[in-house]
């Protein structure tokens, strides 16, 4: 996952495809306001990944998670590990 902070949003490569997270950064959180995966890459597990990545760098940075997005929020209650992120 690579963060591209000229457009505010993480980004997985997969093959010639990108998932991607977008975000804006608020006093120690992490805003998600959308996450997007390619029609060929839904049901593959891609923005899973993805939001795994994420999850993990906002752990590593001390930052909480706000998702404003229905899936990012969905995956992180689906995930024990990383539930706790959610600010």
């Amino acid at each position: 996952m690579q963060d591209n902070t000229e457009k505010n949003r993480f980004e997985l490569q997969v093959d010639d495809e990108t998932v991607f997270a977008d975000y804006r950064r608020q006093e120690g959180r992490l805003v998600i306001t959308y996450v997007y995966a390619p029609p060929i890459l839904r049901g593959t597990g891609a923005a899973g990944r993805l939001m795994d990545a994420v999850a993990r760098r906002a752990r590593a940075e001390g930052q909480g998670i706000i998702a404003l997005c229905g899936y990012a929020r969905a995956w992180l209650r689906r995930h024990p590990d990383h539930r706790d992120l959610l600010a």
